[in-house]
């Protein structure tokens, strides 16, 4: 099999975080090493300031022209960053990512148009997995999942995994996440 073109979505504003430094240069450098095509949409060196309109273009064509499509992010006030949360806003927008099938005058169902890609997203966490499981529900997942993902790649085409109290661990944890994130990367190339 011939080599994939890979995007890679970043939504931290810093680049010495686990986020950028850890998991985006993670995916990255794995990719890179297996000569694999590799494009960044980096959200916070990007301009966003209006009118926007050439830069979502670019974010679509990216989005089109990619197999794969890697979605890094931490988590503020249960949800993901602005930014990320404005590239989903502004860039999987119906008719591009969705269309809406009418069932009835009132009622419709959406047809993902992106469901042939191969999605993953890492989802940062300053919080500890319990409170967030059990007392929140794991809301965040949840509503990225089937809020956003079900209505653009279809339901159960995507995989999310997060990462838990991240500013609290220890640099041996933090290690085993980015092996995690390696082999994630390396099963998605087989």
């Amino acid at each position: 099999m011939g080599s994939m073109k890979n995007l890679i979505i970043i939504g931290h504003p810093n680049e010495d975080s686990f986020c950028y430094n850890g998991i985006m240069q993670t995916i990255k450098k794995t990719l890179l090493d297996n000569n694999e095509e590799v494009e960044v949409i980096d959200l916070y060196r990007d301009s966003f300031a209006r009118p926007r309109t050439d830069l979502i273009r670019g974010y679509k064509d990216l989005v089109t022209w990619s197999d794969r499509i890697y979605i890094i992010s931490p988590v503020w006030w249960f949800r993901l960053t602005p930014r990320t949360e404005t590239f989903f806003d502004e860039v999987f927008t119906p008719g591009f990512a969705y269309n809406f099938i009418p069932l009835t005058k009132l009622y419709g169902y959406p047809k993902p148009l992106l469901s042939d890609k191969k999605v993953r997203t890492y989802l940062t966490h300053g919080a500890p997995a319990l409170p967030v499981k059990t007392l929140y529900l794991n809301s965040v997942k949840l509503r990225l999942v089937m809020g956003v993902y079900s209505f653009v790649f279809g339901w159960f085409k995507t995989k999310t995994r997060q990462f838990w109290s991240v500013p609290f661990v220890s640099q041996e944890k933090r290690e085993s996440y980015l092996r995690k994130v390696e082999k994630d990367v390396k099963q998605d190339l087989k």
